[in-house]
């Protein structure tokens, strides 16, 4: 439900009703998950950081066994019912807390931005799978001063949430904002790499939570990673940007839209010189794991389509979004939809900030 709560659903207060929909249909799942009602394959697809850690260790067999058009995803089909023709994300062979520790450059001293400092926290996704918006980041940020650290204490718990195992996701809470406190006070702002995570931290956890100060002091000092962008360059500026007269198809995740401030991402992309980035402001129809089980996925397509449309009409030079799921289901989506010059990627904005300062 929170996928439309911030700009469609017709019960967001002020109402009549006063009813917060989304999470009454979290406490419906809480209320299903304590009656055991949770499916076995979804309390296994919710265990991320053991998942990543295992797909890591062999991710060369993990990545060709899960590859679309592999002999094993009709297997996999009947045994947990994935679609055998739905995208799962590739591992790495490491996790980015591991490969980016020791060279993670030094800050940029003559950066206007000099002397603030960032963690990046990891994400489960950000860690295990896709660790290119990480190394995007990182090179963005140090370049303009910042100071970088990367960190992945354990999951935030949204793929728990999701199924209502809130009990897992305060006690995960609760872990992570005491991981977190000590480098808090040492002046570090924390900037997760998947906005889903960032919602978690920033708005999920202290509804949770409310009484846990540490909770409430993270939230304070989270921010998404284009709402940060957008903050260094108001606040201390950054270094100049060539110009980069490129068009841009920016896709407004929903779990950016549910944070309520604004599209970030396409004002941080504004920042390039001569860039044309364009918003579209629609579901990508993947819905976390939702949209990758056979009885879900023809209709998660069909819901993506006039998103994969109104992002490749103009046939731009680059396709963004801040949702790395919602990235590769559009880039499939106009695969299935024969949309023409499909891009090689649906990447995170961070990195075309990265291409336009030449990294």
């Amino acid at each position: 439900c929170d996928m439309c709560f911030m700009t469609k659903c017709p019960y967001v207060p002020p109402h009549s009703f006063d009813l917060d929909f989304p999470h009454l249909m979290l406490r419906y799942r809480a209320v299903e998950h304590r009656k055991g009602k949770t499916p076995f394959v979804d309390r296994q697809f919710a265990e991320t950081d053991r998942n990543g850690k295992l797909g890591s260790l062999v991710s060369g067999l993990a990545n060709m066994v899960t590859k679309e058009g592999s002999i094993a995803r009709p297997l996999m089909q009947a045994a947990t019912g994935i679609d055998k023709r739905a995208h799962l994300p590739e591992f790495a062979d490491l996790p980015l807390t591991a490969k980016a520790g020791p060279v993670i450059p030094r800050p940029n001293p003559e950066a206007p931005g000099f002397g603030r400092k960032v963690v990046l926290y990891a994400t489960c996704f950000g860690n295990f799978n896709d660790q290119t918006p990480g190394d995007a980041a990182i090179k963005v940020l140090t370049h303009n001063g910042v100071e970088v650290r990367v960190e992945h204490p354990e999951c935030c718990g949204m793929p728990k949430c999701e199924h209502g195992d809130l009990p897992a996701v305060a006690s995960a809470s609760e872990r992570i904002a005491a991981y977190f406190a000590p480098l808090i006070a040492e002046g570090y702002d924390i900037v997760p790499l998947t906005t889903s995570c960032s919602l978690m931290l920033k708005f999920e956890w202290p509804l949770l939570m409310p009484g846990n100060a540490a909770i409430r002091t993270l939230s304070e000092h989270t921010f998404d990673l284009s709402q940060y962008m957008v903050l260094l360059a108001k606040t201390a500026g950054l270094v100049p940007i060539s110009s980069m007269p490129s068009s841009i198809a920016v896709h407004f995740a929903c779990h950016s839209r549910a944070q309520n401030m604004g599209p970030k991402a396409l004002e941080m992309l504004r920042l390039i010189p001569e860039a044309k980035p364009k918003l579209t402001e629609r579901c990508s129809g993947h819905g976390g794991k939702w949209g990758i089980f056979k009885e879900n996925f023809d209709v998660a397509v069909k819901v993506g389509r006039p998103a994969a449309k109104a992002m490749a009409q103009d046939d731009p030079d680059y396709m963004v979004s801040e949702c790395p799921l919602a990235g590769t289901h559009l880039k499939q989506v106009m695969e299935l939809s024969g949309v023409e010059n499909v891009p090689d990627r649906v990447g995170h904005p961070i990195e075309i900030m990265a291409k336009a300062y030449g990294f």
